[in-house]
């Protein structure tokens, strides 16, 4: 085990709303990077749950038309192996999107294979390039490829395809909750 290791802006933004939300539960960062970026156990360490941190700065305000730009609360931008997402060893993955106009985060809490459904769903091969939006009114969805009649739809709350919807895995901690239960 090397001594010194570093956290990395996801991983902590993640920790932090975990512990702020669930006092009761316990945070822990594996020593040795594996796939698992966080450790979530019960307050007495019997159940736990592994995360996956991924983590993406708001690319809005870089090219995105005003009119989408402010509409949509934040937008990240991810590039994956599919390989790595499919022998994920992580019970969930986060993807945290951050909003420099709010200075807030949201939290996308998928399990990889839900993950890669959506992926295979829009065709995507080895290399996956996703852009995710959150919208004010709490709409999240994977936008690569979208044409830019179909953007402004989301930005109007009026896009509809299932297929991209995030918004079941929005800022959804259920599982977290659980924990919380389990051994209460």
């Amino acid at each position: 085990m090397r001594p010194i290791f570093t956290v990395h802006a996801g991983e902590y933004l993640v920790a932090a709303k975990i512990e702020e939300t669930f006092p009761l539960i316990r945070v822990w960062i594996p020593s040795k990077d594996d796939g698992i970026d966080l450790l979530v156990t019960d307050k007495n360490c019997r159940d736990s749950i592994s995360l996956q941190i991924k983590f993406s700065k708001d690319y809005l305000g870089n090219g995105v038309k005003p009119e989408i730009a402010t509409t949509i609360k934040s937008g990240g931008w991810w590039t994956f192996k599919r390989e790595k997402i499919v022998k994920s060893p992580a019970d969930y993955w986060v993807l945290v999107t951050y909003s420099f106009h709010n200075r807030d985060s949201d939290f996308i809490v998928i399990k990889p294979i839900d993950l890669i459904r959506l992926y295979d769903a829009l065709g995507n091969q080895e290399r996956i390039n996703s852009y995710v939006w959150v919208t004010n009114s709490k709409n999240c969805w994977e936008t690569r490829g979208l044409k830019k009649d179909e953007q402004l739809l989301v930005t109007q709350d009026r896009f509809t395809d299932e297929t991209r919807s995030l918004k079941k895995y929005l800022n959804n901690w259920s599982m977290i909750q659980s924990l919380c239960v389990s051994n209460s």
